[in-house]
C-alpha cells in the first residue's frame, strides 16, 4: 500500500458513509498478567449510540496515522505456517454467520496473548465491513440513473487499546450543592492511543492484496518484531530507521570516517534525483523507487567520491546487511532535515543546504563557515562584513 491507498481509506471513517459500511464490532476484554478473557461482545455497529460510533471511528482512524516504513508497515504473510493469521483472516472475510466470525477472531486473540503479558487491562477490537471505492463517475448528462461504479472489498480492522482505570477524584454536586468523592469507577477505553492494530487485506489502487497486511506499530520506528512474527505469522521488515542508518553505515564504509560536505550533499541531492525520475517512469501506484548496490556505486562516483568500485560496494553490503543484493527504499535514505549541534549554535538544514556548510580550520581553531547571501541582522542592528584576513573576525566564522 501507498500514502494514497490509506488515506483513501483512512478517510472513510466517518459516520453514515455510503463508501465504508462497518457491519460488526466484536470488542474483547482481556485481564492484565492473566490474559484472561473476562468478556466479549459483538453487535451490530450501527446499533451503538452516536458517541460511542464517532470514538470508535476517531480510534480506527488513529490506527492508520502514520509514516509508511515508520508506524505503519505492508507486511507479507510467510509461507506453510499452521493456522496461520492470514488464513483466519481470510476465512473471516468470507463467512456470514456473526458465532463463526467471532470464533475466528477469538484464535486470533489468543496468539496476540500467547506470549505478551500487559501490566494493564487491554480491549482488542475488530471490525468487519464492507469498503466501496468509486471507479468511474456516473456520466451527468448520461439519461441512465444510478450512482457511480464502485469496486466492493470486505475487510477486516483490529486495534488493541489499554484499559484506564479511573482514580479517586473530589467532585461538586451541583443540585445537592455539595463536594464528594466520584463514585463512578468504571474502567475507561483509552481509545486516543492505540497500541497496535491492523488492517486486512492491503489494498494496491483500490485491489485488495490478501497476501499482504497493513500492520500499525503503536510508536513511530518501534515495531513488534514478535507480534509481526508470531501472531500475523509475517517476514521481517526494515524501518526507514533501519534503511537510513544501515545506509549511513554503508557510505562510512566505502568513502570512510571523514567526508566534505559538498560530497554528502551531493549524495542526498543524486537520490532525491533518482527517486523523481523513476516515480516519472513509473505508473502513479507502482512499487516505491528501490536502491541497490549498483544504484548506490553509481551515486557515489557522480557525486565526487573517489576509488569507488563494485566490489568496494558489494563488500559494504555484505558487511553492514549481510546481503550484497538488499535493496534499500530510496525515499527513506534522505534526512527532512539535518542538525548541526555545537555548544555554541545550533543549526537546522535542509540535505540540499548542506553544500553552503564548511568544516574549517582558521587561525588554529576550529569553525563552521557559513555560506549566506544576504545581510545578518542581529536585534535590528546589521551586523560589520569583516574580510577573512582581519585578527578580529578570527572567532565569528
Amino acid at each position: 500500500m501507498n500514502k494514497k491507498d490509506i488515506a483513501n481509506i483512512r478517510k472513510q471513517f466517518k459516520l453514515n458513509n455510503q463508501y465504508l459500511h462497518i457491519k460488526e464490532i466484536f470488542n474483547v476484554y482481556v485481564k492484565k498478567e492473566s490474559n484472561e478473557i473476562y468478556h466479549h461482545i459483538c453487535q451490530p455497529f450501527e446499533l451503538l449510540e452516536q458517541e460511542a460510533q464517532e470514538l470508535f471511528l476517531d480510534n480506527f482512524k488513529k490506527t492508520l496515522a502514520g509514516q509508511l516504513d515508520t508506524k505503519l508497515f505492508e507486511l507479507k504473510f510467510q509461507h506453510d505456517v499452521e493456522n496461520s493469521t492470514r488464513d483466519l483472516l481470510y476465512d473471516g472475510l468470507q463467512l456470514e454467520d456473526t458465532e463463526d466470525w467471532i470464533e475466528q477472531m477469538l484464535q486470533i486473540v489468543e496468539k496476540m496473548y500467547a506470549t505478551k503479558v500487559y501490566e494493564f487491562d487491554t480491549v482488542v477490537t475488530f471490525i468487519r465491513a464492507e469498503y466501496r471505492k468509486p471507479t468511474r463517475k456516473r456520466d451527468p448528462e448520461s439519461e441512465q440513473g444510478g450512482s457511480d461504479e464502485v469496486y466492493f472489498s470486505p475487510l477486516i480492522l483490529c486495534t488493541l487499546n489499554k484499559i484506564d482505570q479511573p482514580k479517586k477524584t473530589l467532585v461538586f454536586d451541583y443540585i445537592e450543592r455539595t463536594f464528594k468523592s466520584n463514585t463512578e469507577l468504571d474502567p475507561v477505553i483509552n481509545l486516543t492511543a492505540p497500541l497496535t492494530g491492523f488492517l486486512f487485506p492491503a489494498f494496491n489502487d483500490n485491489a485488495a492484496d490478501v497476501n499482504h497486511i497493513l500492520y500499525a506499530a503503536g510508536k513511530a520506528n518501534e515495531p513488534s518484531y514478535s507480534f509481526i512474527s508470531d501472531v500475523l505469522n509475517c517476514e521481517d521488515i526494515m524501518t526507514a530507521e533501519d534503511d537510513k542508518i544501515g545506509f549511513e553505515m554503508i557510505l562510512k564504509n566505502v568513502i570512510g570516517e571523514t567526508v566534505e560536505s559538498e560530497v554528502i550533499s551531493n549524495v542526498y541531492e543524486e537520490i532525491d534525483r533518482f527517486v523523481q525520475e523513476k516515480e516519472e517512469e513509473e505508473q502513479e501506484d507502482s512499487e516505491p523507487p528501490m536502491i541497490n548496490y549498483q544504484d548506490v556505486e553509481r551515486i557515489l562516483k557522480v557525486s565526487g567520491v573517489e576509488d569507488v568500485d563494485t566490489a568496494k560496494v558489494e563488500h559494504a553490503f555484505k558487511s553492514v546487511i549481510d546481503d550484497e543484493h538488499h535493496e534499500f527504499k530510496a525515499a527513506n535514505l534522505v534526512p527532512k532535515s539535518i542538525k548541526i549541534n555545537t555548544k555554541v549554535a545550533k543549526l537546522t538544514l535542509s540535505p540540499k543546504e548542506l553544500r553552503y556548510v564548511k568544516y574549517i580550520m582558521y587561525q588554529g581553531k576550529r569553525c563552521l563557515l557559513l555560506e549566506i547571501d544576504e545581510d545578518v541582522v542581529v536585534e535590528g542592528l546589521t551586523l560589520e562584513t569583516k574580510n577573512q584576513g582581519d585578527r578580529s573576525d578570527s572567532g565569528n566564522q
